[in-house]
């Protein structure tokens, strides 16, 4: 698995789980999506991801 593949899906994770726990637990849980989205929006200008650096 290359590594943009390892951070499609842990951001995909990121965004489901924060969105069950937003649902069931606390709807403060739905900033952890925010966060997790505007991340991916920076990257995608910035070509830099955080993720990318802690995977390396």
């Amino acid at each position: 698995m290359t590594l943009e593949n390892k951070i499609r899906l842990i951001a995909g994770t990121f965004i489901l789980a924060s969105l069950a726990l937003g649902w069931w637990v606390s709807p403060y849980w739905f900033l952890f999506t925010a966060f997790v989205g505007v991340n991916l929006i920076q990257s995608s200008f910035t070509r830099w991801c955080l993720m990318e650096d802690i995977l390396r």
